[in-house]
Parts: C-alpha cells; sequence; structure tokens
C-alpha cells in the first residue's frame, strides 16, 4: 500500500524545517554564516545531521533560505516605516535611511553577514535581489522628490544605487566584527545622523531634515 502523508505528519515536517531555519538564524546573527555549519545547526537543534539533509539538499541551498527570510524581514521594516513616514520625500527618505542604518546598528552581527559577509554564489545572488530591491525603493523616493523639487535633478537609476552604496559603506567600520577606522568611539545616534546628512547633501536637497529621529523598530 503506498504511503499516504497526513496532515499530522505534514505539520510536523514543516515544524521541523522551521526549527532548522530557526537554529541556522540565530548562528548567523551570533557568529555569521561561517559559523551556521550544518552540524552546528543539528547541534542547535538537537537532531542528527541527516535529518538536516532530510529537509535541504546542501548547506548552501539552507543558508539562501536562511538570508532570504532574513533579508525580507529587514526589508519589510524599511518599506514599513517610510510608508509611515510624512509622504514628504524628505521625510520618506529620512525614515528610509535611520530604519536601515539604525536596524543595522542594533544587530551588527546579522547586518554584517547580510550586507557584507563572504558567502557562496547561491547566497549571494540572493544578496543582489534584495539589494536591488532596496535601490527600486530609492528610486521612487528620489522620483517624487525630484518631481516636486526636494532633490536636484539627476538620473534617478545612478543615484538611486549610490545611496544604497553609500548607506552600506557608511556601516562598514561600525559592523565590521574586527572593528576599524575609530568608529567604535562614535555613538551610533551620530553615525547615522551623519549618514543622513550626507545623502541629503549629495542628492541636492532642498530641505533639510532634523537630526536624530526616533527611526521605526
Amino acid at each position: 500500500m503506498p504511503y499516504r502523508e497526513t496532515d499530522a505528519t505534514r505539520r510536523r515536517a514543516e515544524e521541523r524545517r522551521a526549527g532548522l531555519l530557526r537554529a541556522a538564524r540565530e548562528l548567523v546573527a551570533r557568529h555569521g554564516f561561517a559559523g551556521a555549519k550544518i552540524t552546528a545547526i543539528a547541534q542547535e537543534c538537537g537532531t542528527s545531521v541527516g535529518l538536516v539533509y532530510t529537509y535541504f539538499d546542501n548547506r548552501d541551498e539552507l543558508l539562501a533560505t536562511v538570508f532570504r527570510e532574513s533579508a525580507s524581514h529587514e526589508l519589510t521594516a524599511v518599506r514599513s516605516a517610510t510608508a509611515a513616514a510624512d509622504p514628504a520625500a524628505h521625510a520618506r527618505l529620512d525614515a528610509f535611511i535611520r530604519t536601515f542604518a539604525g536596524r543595522a546598528l542594533r544587530g551588527r552581527q546579522l547586518a554584517w553577514s547580510l550586507l557584507f559577509e563572504p558567502v557562496s554564489p547561491i547566497v549571494e545572488a540572493e544578496r543582489l535581489t534584495y539589494r536591488r530591491a532596496y535601490v527600486d525603493l530609492a528610486e521612487s523616493i528620489l522620483r517624487d522628490g525630484i518631481a516636486d523639487g526636494t532633490f536636484a535633478p539627476q538620473n534617478v537609476g545612478l543615484s538611486g544605487a549610490a545611496l544604497i552604496g553609500a548607506i552600506s559603506e557608511s556601516l562598514v567600520g561600525r559592523l565590521n566584527p574586527v572593528g576599524y577606522d575609530g568608529l567604535d568611539a562614535l555613538e551610533d545616534a551620530v553615525i547615522v545622523d551623519a549618514i543622513v546628512t550626507f545623502c541629503c547633501r549629495a542628492l541636492g536637497a532642498s530641505t533639510s531634515v532634523p537630526t536624530s529621529r526616533q527611526e521605526t523598530p
């Protein structure tokens, strides 16, 4: 008689898979992708290495899924903060930068792993997908700002990509697990304010943005 999966067995399988992903995410948040070994994930779940391979063909597939889910969570937070801000372009830009940078600074290891840690090609492909999504969001803000005179006329595609690059690269020293450039001496709020100021000036903003606003959690 052929085996037929029941609702109960399907739920158990989904719960096991979710548990493996949760364990992998926690390891990445603490130790980066390099620390999320299959053996460590299995140990974190109190299960066998063989069971991990029951749900994922290989480590790259598992980590790509972890990246996708973690990056999606961060992107949703930035989108929500931007949508909840005052509709004026400068306010949406402010919310975008402060939420992106603020969340990165509060979860440094995870942010470093999502933004900069060397990863396999399959995980890097996920990174590029989400980077494009951030650029798209930045472009929409820039288009509105150029239309209403908040930002100087410019190539939206180039400026959107440059904006994401500027925000990300400005955080390298602070997020780097080994630290460098003396940024450890600066308070997080000072770093975020400086990034906002730089980006507004680079975009030719005609409206100043208040400093040290509280970003959306």
